[in-house]
């Protein structure tokens, strides 16, 4: 059983310290925030991630799983350190790694025996070696020599589903310059290694690498699906039919196929804007994701002013927004194409009726003080109350079998505008609505 330490438990930290634990590991999870640790410890957790309060309770009963706010007591009990703090962007699109930093030289003033450290966090090329010399200083300063490794094990998790990523990756990629190290970390993913998941052994950078190369490729096969369809709508061609065709085939795949108002979220604006920084830095341009950070702001932009389109003006009407976060199973809004809809719709003289299933509490403060007015409805209906028109910004679930006669029953007018393509139009248009869709 290996014993493991996770700094940092946002998302990507509680989702990897509890999968770890579920593998049959020992882990202690650490975190400075007292609050967070302690509804942690009750089993709550604070963000939305569907089936991982279970598996932190399962582990926790079998006592394989812990919560602290004692970093020297954890980096005492363990041998294998997982970084997994935060990684914001700053204002030139490059990520910030202060609190890596900061946590490898905590790193570095508490180790006492050979440790592997993980790097977790989406970090720049060259952090692994950064890690290094941060926690070598540290140890000079203590006049120690102990000897260490640090690993890249990027992650790969998809909000809403991360709990079966984890446990069920593509890939297992391990970045390292030890043989040591290298068979330590497949101990800790023993339960994959042993069900034939494809292990990626290769160096620092490389694995660093392959985490934004990932993620921008995911990014700009979005972006240039919705191109295709903003040309469908003005050539006749349907965007499902051509979607369904382009996805047939072996060499490009029909994951990411599916046109809407654009990406969000809490990875690739980061990571593409990361990546574009990255490629600056050693005299490269990647016009590709260049164009396509720009291109997907505009096709948020751009499903507004379809909005404003089919209504002629949006001053004095009222819209009901079905979905807020930036993706279904999620609460989280950063970026969420939503934001940028919802804002241009009260700038341009509309009431807001909106209504989220996971994301009503971050939407509050998000949207609260900046768009006023705007009605945080109960439910889907409550939403489509005297609206004149009813859009679908995010694929729940939940709207994808609305009661349609109670929609029409609600709607003011009856404008049905499915940024998602979840609905086939004859469905919408037998029921008596007019739909608008994508492509």
């Amino acid at each position: 059983m290996a014993k493991i330490t996770v700094i940092g438990t946002g998302y990507v930290g509680s989702v990897s310290g509890a999968c770890l634990a579920d593998f049959g590991n020992h882990v202690i999870c650490v975190d400075t925030n007292e609050e967070k640790i302690k509804s942690f410890k009750k089993c709550i957790v604070p963000i939305f991630e569907p089936g991982l309060d279970t598996v932190i309770r399962r582990n926790i009963n079998d006592g394989r799983l812990s919560f602290t706010t004692d970093l020297s007591l954890a980096v005492k009990e363990s041998n294998i350190i997982f970084i997994a703090v935060g990684t914001p962007p700053m204002d030139d699109g490059s990520a910030d790694l202060v609190f890596v930093e900061e946590a490898a030289r905590q790193i570095g003033k508490l180790i006492n025996k050979y440790t592997v450290i993980v790097n977790k966090s989406t970090v720049p090329v060259g952090t692994g070696k950064k890690v290094q010399n941060w926690i070598n200083e540290e140890l000079q300063k203590r006049n120690k020599k102990i000897e260490f490794d640090v690993v890249s094990n990027p992650e790969f998790l998809r909000e809403g589903t991360a709990v079966y990523d984890f446990t069920h990756p593509d890939r297992v990629v391990i970045g390292c310059e030890s043989a040591q190290a290298r068979d330590i970390m497949k101990d800790v993913y023993r339960p994959l290694y042993l069900n034939e998941t494809p292990f990626i052994e290769t160096n620092l950078e490389s694995a660093e690498m392959i985490k934004y190369a990932s993620n921008a490729f995911l990014a700009v096969k979005i972006t240039f699906i919705n191109e295709i369809a903003n040309l469908c709508e003005k050539t006749g061609a349907d965007i499902r039919d051509v979607a369904k065709a382009v996805g047939k085939d072996g060499r490009i795949g029909s994951k990411f196929l599916h046109p809407g108002p654009g990406y969000g979220g809490s990875c690739f604006p980061k990571d593409t804007r990361a990546i574009v920084k990255i490629a600056k830095e050693n005299d490269e341009t990647l016009n590709i994701v260049e164009t396509t950070i720009e291109t997907n702001e505009k096709q948020k932009l751009r499903a507004a002013k379809k909005i404003e389109k089919i209504l002629g003006s949006l001053s004095g009407k009222t819209i009901a927004v079905l979905g807020l976060a930036f993706k279904q199973n999620t609460d989280d809004m950063r970026e969420s194409p939503s934001i940028t809809i919802c804002e241009y719709l009260d700038l341009n003289g509309a009431k807001l009726r909106v209504y989220d299933p996971a994301a009503m509490t971050e939407a509050k403060w998000r949207l609260l003080n900046v768009i006023k007015p705007i009605y945080f409805a109960k439910d889907e209906y409550d939403c489509a109350k005297n609206a004149d028109a009813l859009v679908i910004a995010t694929p729940w679930n939940q709207f994808r079998n609305l009661d349609l006669a109670k929609i029409k029953e609600n709607l003011a007018s009856l404008n049905f505008i499915d940024l998602r393509n979840i609905y086939k139009p004859k469905e919408v248009t037998s029921a008596g609505l007019n739909y608008f869709g994508i492509g």
